[in-house]
């Protein structure tokens, strides 16, 4: 898979720009004329249909996660049934969207009313000309994690040295860790694992010193125990300041966005959002 910086080529786990949120009015103003009855049609239908990541945990894994419990929320707020729709993540976020959002996948399924864990990044808002992306409801950071004591507290990569490090290598974590200080840290790091919490749980049976991979990963593992610090990754390439993910509709599904984003607007009012990720021992924050 070839890396690159361009936010809406570049594959959606890996994204490497920090989010623009911008208000649900604004993205809406040129799809206000087409405005459809998506809603209607799914109130009639009695079911909505979420699209969700495939191995993508703790937000999905096995039909469980932050973004299944989220999706119930939704189906519950608009009174209708949720008819999940797990699906691999394709070669970029422009393909996702294509196959989940406004076309449907050449394999015959889809496309879902909404597409969960979807960058909220301006370029990639503006290069869509079908898919309406809005709702950001938490912010990702790639991270590292290490047990407090055993090892040195680590504040930039120079304290790696000496250190295994376990890292899935086909990630945004893995590329970075990889290629850092010219290769520098190469021989130490653990790649093996496919991602960031098979590191931490490396790391939590002592067969490593530190863990890497995205913040959500980590947390749901480690779960906040006191022993373990997770930071965010000391590289000046890194979006130390994270990343939102949001939700995606058709462009012109202006009521359906509308309802979805008073859901999630209610379920940060009332500490849900909080809970379910809670629930999974991750600390939950958006930009």
């Amino acid at each position: 898979m070839t890396h690159t910086n361009s936010p809406h080529a570049m594959p959606r786990r890996h994204l490497l720009q920090a989010a623009a949120l911008l208000p649900l009015g604004s993205l809406m103003g040129a799809a206000r004329a087409q405005e459809s009855d998506a809603l209607a049609r799914i109130r009639t239908r009695g079911s909505l249909t979420v699209a969700v990541y495939n191995a993508m945990p703790p937000f999905h894994a096995s039909g469980a996660g932050i973004d299944v419990q989220i999706a119930e929320q939704l189906a519950r707020a608009l009174d209708v049934k949720l008819n999940l729709l797990p699906f691999n993540a394709g070669e970029s976020m422009g393909d996702d969207l294509r196959n989940m959002v406004w076309k449907g996948h050449y394999l015959g399924f889809g496309p879902a009313d909404v597409l969960l864990h979807v960058p909220v990044d301006k370029p990639l808002m503006d290069s869509q000309t079908q898919a309406l992306i809005f709702a950001p409801y938490y912010k990702e950071t790639v991270a590292l994690a290490y047990r407090i004591g055993p090892t040195p507290r680590i504040d930039n990569l120079a304290d790696l040295k000496g250190l295994k490090v376990a890292v899935p290598g086909q990630t945004l974590a893995g590329w970075l860790l990889l290629g850092a200080d010219d290769g520098a840290y190469r021989e130490q790091l653990v790649t093996h694992m496919e991602d960031g919490t098979q590191a931490a749980r490396l790391l939590l049976s002592a067969d490593v010193d530190v863990a890497a991979g995205n913040a959500s990963e980590l947390h749901s593992v480690l779960k906040g125990d006191k022993q373990f610090r997770v930071i965010p990754l000391p590289i000046p390439r890194a979006p130390r300041t994270g990343w939102a993910v949001g939700m995606a509709v058709k462009k012109n599904a202006t009521d359906l966005a509308r309802a979805l984003q008073s859901a999630i607007n209610g379920m940060t009012q009332d500490q849900r959002m909080f809970e379910i990720f809670a629930e999974h021992g991750v600390p939950w924050a958006v930009a």
